[in-house]
């Protein structure tokens, strides 16, 4: 069954669920959003927080000029994107299971959902933590569905959000997508010691490729089906990733392509890519078709691989996806992190009581250092405060910046999109 029609039947499901429940049980339904709150993830926020707020305080302030860095590199990248989207498609939607034709990335249904829900987590408690770090209250807490894709909320309170102090509003903004960092690097890591295990006891080898996915309306619908392992392409051997992208490399739009299967051979007339019309396109995607050998399976058995295997694709998703998803929410655009951060860089001011908390944490961490060093290094940060302070933007002027950073990326995004998803989306409909 095609993974829209799981969507299709959940969303069904659930909202039938939420109008029934509308009222009670602390569901609520705002527009195309269905929330439900709970007190209990308000409480686990508060333990988190309150057990060593000094920790997460320090690791946002190691975090943040590295945020900084990824709001640059996301920008650049981002306007990179409109050069590259006549050659190949660059931005893709992020849906478990849903496979459109052209697209870059394919995200596998189950693991994409576990995944994805670590994404959603992790994020918005970050901002609850970091929030409840600088002792500002949170209104509520818990999930929501929008129509099909699921997500979490944390709202903190924003009348004590605008008293605080402008680096402590900074890494509350920052900690969503600096938390979906940590965690991608925590995955990658894991990954790796999983993968090179693996590759250290010489545990699989690779006997052809496996069709993981049939893309929707494309030549190969019909013909091929997920599973089936692919010995040879137009009569070429293939057995691992390199030979079968070296040969399908070499396809011509419209002709034959000879597949060779544990299942038979099948013809199939190669297409133009939806989003590159250069490329030839059969519509599959494959991976190595990997086996015990039979060493490994004589001191391991299969259950042990096959679960190694497991962790490591879902690792890689939990890499994957808390690296895309939190660096695109540092796009300085609003309603993203990002934005809001922009505002607040734009909007700051250089007050009195503000120059001496910057002079005493220099001071404190300069300390080390020969007293003319300091002295020197605090002579030149207080005049860069000075030119900050006389050039401060007006109020208007700022948010004149955030909305045209936030039209115009909403707009290179639009393009993005519909450039990259809606030929491929067509073609399924």
């Amino acid at each position: 069954m095609n993974a829209l029609w799981y969507y299709a039947i959940g969303f069904v499901l659930v909202w039938s669920l939420a109008l029934l429940l509308r009222g009670k049980y602390n569901i609520s339904i705002q527009g195309i959003v269905v929330m439900l709150k709970t007190q209990r993830l308000h409480d686990i926020i508060d333990r988190i927080a309150h057990k060593s707020p000094r920790f997460w305080k320090t690791y946002m302030n190691i975090a943040i000029p590295v945020g900084f860095f990824l709001m640059l590199l996301m920008f650049v990248a981002i306007i990179w994107s409109l050069q590259l989207m006549f050659e190949m498609p660059t931005v893709s939607l992020i849906l478990p299971g849903v496979d459109i034709p052209g697209s870059p990335i394919y995200i596998p249904f189950a693991t994409g959902l576990l995944a994805l829900a670590t994404v959603l987590v992790i994020h918005e408690g970050g901002h609850g933590i970091l929030a409840r770090a600088e002792e500002v209250a949170i209104d509520s807490v818990g999930l929501l569905l929008m129509i099909i894709i699921p997500g979490a909320f944390v709202e903190p309170n924003q009348d004590e959000l605008k008293q605080i102090n402008g680096i402590s509003k900074l890494r509350v903004y920052f900690a969503g997508p600096m938390f979906n960092m940590g965690l991608a690097a925590i995955g990658l890591i894991l990954m790796m010691c999983v993968g090179g295990f693996l590759a250290t006891e010489d545990i699989y080898v690779s006997d052809g490729m496996e069709i993981s996915s049939v893309v929707p309306s494309s030549p190969s619908e019909g013909v091929l089906v997920d599973g089936m392992l692919i010995k040879a392409i137009n009569n070429h051997t293939v057995t691992n990733t390199s030979t079968y992208s070296a040969i399908m490399d070499k396809n011509k739009i419209g002709e034959n392509v000879t597949v060779t299967t544990d299942s038979g051979t099948y013809i199939i007339q190669a297409q133009a890519n939806p989003n590159n019309s250069s490329r030839a396109y059969i519509g599959i995607r494959a991976k190595e078709h990997r086996i015990v050998s039979p060493e490994a399976s004589r001191k391991y058995g299969t259950f042990i691989p096959w679960l190694l295997t497991q962790l490591r694709e879902f690792l890689y998703l939990v890499f994957l996806l808390n690296f895309s998803v939190g660096t695109f929410n540092l796009l300085p655009m609003k309603p993203l992190d990002g934005g809001l951060i922009l505002e607040e860089i734009v909007n700051y001011r250089i007050t009195d009581e503000r120059r001496k908390d910057f002079n005493n944490t220099l001071n404190w961490w300069t300390r080390p250092l020969p007293a003319n060093m300091r002295c020197w290094i605090i002579r030149r940060f207080n005049s860069l405060l000075d030119f900050l302070h006389k050039h401060e933007l007006s109020e208007n002027v700022a948010q004149f910046i955030v909305r045209a950073f936030s039209y115009f990326l909403i707009t290179v995004l639009l393009i993005l999109i519909v450039y990259g998803t809606l030929p491929g989306i067509l073609k399924m409909i």
